[in-house]
């Protein structure tokens, strides 16, 4: 594997997120630091919810489509963004082996022990396949891909939304530059659809997505020695209806004051006092297609499920888009 992230990054990286995000006026943590091996596997729980929709409802777009775009694109080698276990990608993969064009894929995760696990079950899944898994975070480490001819780069899971709207065009505008003219981009994206299908997506009845949103105060404390009471935050997930995504927040229930050693850091909380851990955004296919375009990618193809609730948009990067 490729490494441009090791432990000592990561932890350079969450100091100064905690400390930027809780000193802020309006209080945030990156969703990234949700995915210790306890998030990771409770995020998994998550995609199987009955409330959860947007896992089970990708997938059936890609089992349907997988031919038509491992046909279309005719890729030789396949990238995955924020990859985690690949398990929608095998579709891809099986779809563009099926072809016989595809002679390489590169999953691309922060987490090491994640991207090995993923690496060798791959590699005895497909023993023709060369599979060179790169350690790094997809808004600082693009430049790193390896070159390829005819290159698929998949960023499935709507895992866009995560990003703030400049956030987003920093990212597709990177992501534009490390391809070739022609190179193509497989996009999963969550729809604008009514809030009484979202909310609950983010707000289970059975609590999994409120021990996740806790789980992050959980990796501070482990990390930046730091003394959350996770029992004393409360689980938030609101549709904001201005901005079209979901926010999540914990919001404290008691007046309290938390301290983070390892940044020498007192944080004072009001009763009802939140900070933001992630936001969700939702989209429509004018506004992804015009954000596509200004990034340098030209949409080709659109599917999305019966509901139009999430839709995989196939773009290729031109000058001209």
């Amino acid at each position: 594997m490729d490494k441009h992230l090791d432990d000592d990054d990561l932890a350079r990286e969450l100091r100064a997120d905690v400390r930027a995000g809780l000193t802020a006026d309006s209080r945030w943590i990156p969703p990234k630091w949700f995915y210790d091996a306890r998030g990771s596997e409770l995020f998994e729980e998550i995609t199987r919810l009955p409330e959860y929709y947007p896992t089970r409802t990708e997938r059936a777009v890609l089992e349907e489509h997988a031919p038509a775009i491992a046909r279309i694109t005719e890729a030789k080698t396949l990238v995955e963004l924020g990859s985690g276990s690949s398990e929608k990608t095998r579709l891809l993969l099986d779809a563009l082996v099926a072809r016989g064009t595809l002679g390489s894929f590169v999953p691309l995760d922060v987490s090491a022990s994640a991207l090995s696990a993923a690496v060798e079950s791959l590699t005895t899944a497909y023993p023709g396949l060369s599979i060179r898994g790169v350690v790094g975070d997809m808004t600082r480490h693009l430049r790193h891909l390896p070159e390829g001819d005819n290159r698929l780069v998949a960023f499935l899971g709507g895992t866009l939304g995560n990003l703030m709207p400049a956030e987003r065009a920093t990212f597709l505008t990177s992501l534009r530059s490390v391809l070739h003219d022609g190179e193509w981009l497989l996009l999963g994206t969550d729809l604008v659809k009514d809030p009484a299908v979202l909310v609950p997506a983010y707000d289970d009845a059975a609590g999994v997505t409120a021990a996740f949103n806790r789980n992050v105060l959980h990796v501070i404390n482990r990390e930046l020695d730091a003394d959350f009471d996770p029992s004393a935050f409360e689980h938030v997930a609101l549709w904001d209806p201005d901005h079209e995504w979901i926010e999540m927040r914990l919001r404290s229930t008691r007046d309290q004051r938390v301290h983070i050693a390892a940044l020498n850091l007192d944080v004072p909380f009001a009763a009802g006092g939140e900070m933001r851990t992630e936001i969700s955004a939702k989209f429509r296919r004018d506004g992804l297609t015009a954000e596509l375009a200004a990034a340098g990618f030209a949409p080709r193809h659109w599917w999305t499920d019966p509901n139009s609730w999430f839709g995989v948009t196939l773009a290729q990067a031109s000058s001209a888009a």
